[in-house]
């Protein structure tokens, strides 16, 4: 009996240390960017600290304009942010995330410095009131100057969970949680696939630098843009695109 015990004491030990090991291991993948150490890794687009309107509080990376002091009303920088912490090649990353009726905002990756802005470099996974922002907004001017059929519609490139003006997420597998709600997104990123999720449901994959790509990017949006997408490492981060916004539990791993 005793050493049907013991048997069963080493294989209780064992399974606890190997699910602890598990566990950690699986954590020690991630990068979480808003907790320590690298919470204080976030800085303006070119910049070298936080725009105005941008905190972190209680573990929410926000964007509020009655954030902005009066102070900072003639800060002339981006108010794009990105991780400086380092740049990411092939990766998947998680970002939880709320916006406001008619809010607008989108996820930079391969960002690089150097340029007006990360729109002229980097692809974006958007994030934006699918169902208010045409009817809040003047949209009609822009999207006539691009090409878009029914310019006062938010174009299916437009919108949340599609890689802006490039690929258009489906629609018909989108799950999207009103404004004032949290939704999950997540991008994973090789040279052989894209895959951007919505709500844990995949909804757009393609492959980047193909034939397919280079044609998208050389008839729209992007053609006189040349270093539209060229990078293939870079800096990720957040758009500020004047609504308020919310990011929690955002963490990168490299693949």
């Amino acid at each position: 009996m005793k050493k049907n015990r013991s048997f069963l004491l080493i294989i209780l030990i064992s399974s606890i240390f190997f699910s602890c090991n598990t566990k950690k291991t699986e954590k020690s993948d991630w990068n979480f960017l808003i907790e320590e150490p690298s919470i204080g890794l976030w800085r303006a687009y070119n910049g070298k600290k936080m725009p105005p309107g941008w905190k972190i509080i209680d573990g929410v990376l926000t964007f509020k304009t009655e954030q902005i002091l009066e102070e900072d009303y003639n800060y002339k920088g981006s108010r794009d942010i990105i991780y400086g912490g380092e740049m990411f090649q092939d990766f998947e990353l998680y970002v939880e995330w709320k916006i406001p009726v008619g809010g607008n905002s989108g996820i930079f990756y391969h960002i690089r410095e150097g340029y007006d802005g990360p729109p002229e470099v980097a692809p974006e996974y958007q994030l934006i009131d699918d169902e208010n922002y045409a009817s809040i907004h003047n949209i009609k001017s822009y999207n006539e100057s691009v090409g878009f059929e029914n310019p006062s519609e938010l174009h299916p490139l437009q919108q949340t969970a599609s890689d802006y003006a490039m690929h258009v997420a489906k629609p018909e597998l989108k799950n999207l949680n009103p404004p004032g709600q949290w939704n999950s997104s997540r991008i994973v990123f090789t040279e052989k696939l894209v895959e951007h999720w919505l709500n844990g449901i995949k909804v757009l994959s393609f492959v980047p630098w193909s034939e397919e790509w280079y044609r998208k990017k050389n008839s729209g949006k992007w053609d006189n843009t040349p270093d539209y997408g060229k990078f293939k490492s870079g800096y990720i981060g957040f758009q500020d695109h004047g609504s308020d916004l919310w990011f929690k539990n955002v963490k990168i791993k490299k693949l």
